[in-house]
């Protein structure tokens, strides 16, 4: 017999605009019944979020908006608590590109990495400078042994497997050494990544581009990961991609990431 336990599904999910993919988003919301979204690029301020018809199908929302850029956001089917809308460091960097909340005694934080492209430029170096930030805040959570979940789009491929094809993209900044250097040394902080668990981790993508019928082609990118503390990976149940979403009319060209943990 098989002990019922409470569980809780926590996704990541690069909405690429929550306006333009409201129904999208909102469809697969229902379909699905995830705890926990965390998304990226919502591309709006609190004065034209969708609070309403996301509350219609039973979310909460807390929103760090941009206007027409970036933006992340917690969906929640019960009210989290905000901690906060930042990423430590430079107090100068208005990008909305950070959340941090707690729910559940689950430590979350939602983010969107810079592309970096092209590469080499400002951006790129703008990019490794936030991975920085990012580590040595990640540390300092660690360093507290908190059930940690950190989520979004990251914005690279740690392995060339996780590019359809690496030769094809080896100057963009996603696939980098430095970048990979940042990411490895996030997870020597004790992380572990999430999907890495499946034997079949290898050709899995949660992005495909626009053009040249990429996702038809399966010629795809894994940019979107959820990284877990040990007090968390111990309790991973499952992990997932949400594939049919990308195939959906007027798509994100990301797809839902998912992980269920035992509460």
């Amino acid at each position: 017999m098989t002990e019922n336990i409470a569980k809780a599904r926590i996704a990541t999910f690069n909405v690429n605009s929550i306006r333009a993919r409201l129904d999208n988003l909102t469809d697969w919301l229902t379909a699905s019944q995830p705890d926990i979204v965390l998304l990226q690029e919502v591309k709006a301020t609190l004065d034209v979020f969708p609070f309403e018809a996301l509350n219609k199908v039973g979310y909460h929302a807390e929103v760090v908006g941009q206007k027409s850029y970036n933006g992340v956001a917690i969906l929640s089917r019960e009210p989290v608590e905000l901690i906060r809308d930042r990423l430590p460091g430079d107090e100068t960097d208005a990008q909305a590109r950070w959340i941090e909340a707690r729910w559940r005694g689950i430590h979350l934080c939602g983010l969107y990495l810079p592309n970096g492209n092209p590469f080499p430029s400002a951006k790129f170096d703008y990019k490794l400078d936030w991975m920085r930030r990012l580590h040595v805040h990640l540390a300092d959570l660690m360093a507290r042994e908190l059930p940690l979940l950190a989520a979004g789009d990251f914005n690279l491929c740690p392995e060339d497997e996780d590019a359809w094809d690496a030769q094809a993209i080896a100057l963009d900044a996603l696939v980098q050494p430095e970048v990979r250097d940042l990411y490895y040394a996030m997870l020597n902080l004790g992380l572990t990544n999430a999907l890495r668990s499946r034997r079949d981790a290898a050709g899995l993508y949660s992005y495909w581009d626009y053009q040249g019928a990429a996702f038809d082609k399966d010629q795809g990118l894994l940019i979107d990961h959820i990284l877990l503390s040990p007090e968390l990976a111990d309790r991973q149940l499952a992990v997932g991609i949400d594939r049919s979403v990308r195939a959906q009319p007027k798509a994100s060209d990301h797809t839902p990431v998912w992980v269920e943990l035992s509460l």
